[in-house]
């Protein structure tokens, strides 16, 4: 399924902001502004995605008194055991992309500049969703660039040829996985690294993994929704009709997919961008269909991962806040950057979180990949827009808990170790965590 390079999404951070004051007790004040240059300042800037680097060239071409130094990092998680390094040596770059997901936990460790006085009058640029997840505690700490859609991808001529209709539920996906294996095709893969399947699937169902339960924490892997989320992914690994290819290797990722030994993805536009580029033999074979629903529920897209709520934040150690948070808005405001990065040919295929973001759907999705199916492609993706989850809650240990839950998830796919077992297990490990930050915690 792999919805990560990492996944990605719609933080509820303003959820979050309701009772942090003094859930957060491990953590320091915000910065107090910068200081403020009267020449050109050069800002260090870290970011993995696709076509960033043509923006910031852009941004170099079109200002004089600030400079952005780009710098690729590999990916998602590999950025957030950088930062954690930089941020500890006292080296953090002004600027660095990131994801929603991880906010609360940089600002429990003292990370992020406070930038409000510089965003205030930009609110109603984006959509609520996306400028929600900027803020702890009513406090903006990084500008959001992102706030991509998820949906299912797949291949039209190997469906045809079994006569599989697209999956509605989870139960049709199983249920074609298992068609499709008699024919030694999988239906999906579980990348061994990426355990943000058993998150969004959870999100989907209705599980609370964190929340706010008076002046405390609450931590709960194994309610209702997660339980449901174990199933199916317990009922595709026992059935083995997922393939286990890691992304460590991308470009045999890519080649599985292209060459039919894998019919879908469960992905977000953003993924797109990697498949056109790596593609070769199935271009006009791929279309869209709405994320699988649970079997009785009504159509619910999870917020996803990593790429999804992204945010260019601002470090508490830059010297130069206020032109970070210049910087940040233009590259999410700017429209020649903002087609730039939502066109998974020359960016990464993400829609802007802008208020008007959906008008960027038809760059976001590849004609080339989709070929005939791009304009109904084009309404899942509008469509998906429409139902994503809005009540969930990121805790100030995610980037913990997340390394933790990785390493539990390799034991799931080599079939180590069950679903549930990892749930219990981090049920116990996350609670234990959040009490040995001095943290309030309930579960």
């Amino acid at each position: 399924m792999n919805v990560t390079s990492p996944r990605r999404r719609f933080a509820r951070a303003a959820a979050v902001g309701l009772a942090l004051t003094g859930l957060l007790s491990a953590c320091g004040g915000s910065g107090s502004g910068g200081t403020s240059s009267s020449g050109p300042v050069t800002l260090p800037y870290w970011g993995w995605a696709n076509g960033q680097d043509a923006v910031v060239k852009a941004f170099n071409a079109s200002h004089k008194d600030i400079k952005l130094t780009y710098t690729k990092v590999t990916d998602q998680l590999t950025m957030q055991k950088q930062l954690t390094n930089a941020v500890k040596a006292g080296n953090a770059p002004c600027l660095v992309q990131n994801t929603a997901e991880y906010l609360t936990s940089w600002v429990s460790q003292d990370a992020l500049a406070d930038i409000t006085p510089y965003l205030k009058s930009s609110k109603d640029r984006f959509n609520p969703g996306s400028w929600a997840g900027a803020q702890v505690q009513g406090k903006v700490y990084g500008v959001p660039t992102s706030s991509a859609p998820n949906f299912t991808i797949y291949r039209t001529d190997i469906f045809a040829k079994y006569a599989i209709e697209p999956p509605a539920t989870w139960d049709d996906f199983i249920a074609a996985g298992k068609v499709l294996k008699k024919h030694g095709i999988k239906i999906t893969n579980f990348a061994g690294e990426d355990p943000s399947t058993l998150e969004v699937l959870a999100m989907q169902a209705g599980a609370h993994w964190y929340a706010i339960d008076g002046n405390s924490w609450k931590v709960n892997f194994q309610d209702p929704g997660s339980l449901e989320a174990a199933k199916v992914i317990q009922e595709i690994i026992d059935n083995d009709i997922n393939s286990t290819l890691s992304f460590a290797d991308y470009a045999a990722v890519q080649r599985n997919y292209d060459n039919g030994a894998t019919a879908t993805r469960q992905i977000s536009t953003w993924q797109m961008a990697g498949m056109v580029q790596n593609f070769s033999k199935s271009f006009g074979k791929w279309a869209l269909s709405p994320w699988p629903a649970y079997s009785g529920q009504a159509a619910k897209t999870p917020a996803g991962t990593n790429l999804t709520g992204s945010l260019t934040l601002v470090t508490k150690s830059c010297e130069h806040q206020e032109q970070a948070a210049e910087a940040a808005l233009w590259m999410s405001t700017d429209r020649g950057a903002v087609k730039t990065m939502a066109s998974p040919e020359t960016g990464n295929g993400v829609l802007p979180a802008l208020a008007d973001g959906g008008a960027y759907a038809d760059r976001a999705i590849s004609a080339k990949l989709l070929g005939k199916n791009y304009r109904p492609g084009k309404k899942v993706v509008t469509d998906s827009l429409k139902t994503v989850t809005t009540d969930w809650t990121f805790g100030p240990d995610w980037t913990a808990m997340f390394t933790e839950l990785q390493n539990g998830w390799a034991k799931v796919v080599s079939k180590k170790e069950k679903v549930t077992d990892l749930l219990a297990h981090m049920q116990r490990w996350t609670v234990e965590d959040l009490k040995s930050r001095g943290i309030s915690v309930k579960g």
